[in-house]
């Protein structure tokens, strides 16, 4: 009876730190159409972002990707930001496609697709904080992808 409780809490720990491995990510709650556009640009995102593999977001969705660790965080169909409508608000242009710069509490950069169908939302780790590197593994993938709303 021993040797299976060892067996168990074994499998158990095994169990646990599979799992471990996976990144929180909260999963946006898009409109139909903009969930079906984020579909889609979930079957073009890369394997790798600035040589980062790409790792399991929990929970697993098609709105939302991983690479890395400290991970960069991809979320497709996010609410327009706010900040989006301030004339002062800085923007970034990578490979043809347009972000806003917003900067989080750790420094590191969120940038926000702008003129598209559905919003994408980028999170750098700090060690990114002035290198927008990258935003050009993404800029294929949303070109084809997420149309202009212009």
């Amino acid at each position: 009876m021993p040797a299976l409780s060892c067996a168990a809490l074994l499998l158990a720990v095994a169990g646990c730190s599979l799992t471990d491995d996976a990144v929180a990510v909260p999963v946006p709650t898009p409109s139909p159409e903009e969930a079906e556009v984020c579909r889609a640009l979930h079957g073009e995102l890369p394997e790798t972002v600035d040589g980062q593999r790409r790792r399991t977001a929990e929970p697993e969705s098609d709105l939302t990707a991983v690479w890395g660790d400290p991970a960069i965080v991809l979320r497709c169909g996010v609410p327009r930001p706010e900040k989006m409508s301030d004339a002062a608000s800085k923007g970034v242009e990578a490979d043809g496609v347009n972000w806003m710069l917003e900067r989080q509490e750790d420094g590191g950069p969120r940038f926000t697709t702008t003129y598209r169908e559905a919003y994408v939302e980028v999170t750098l780790p700090a060690k990114y904080a002035h290198d927008v590197t990258p935003l050009a593994a993404f800029a294929g993938p949303v070109k084809k992808t997420v149309p202009d709303s212009l």
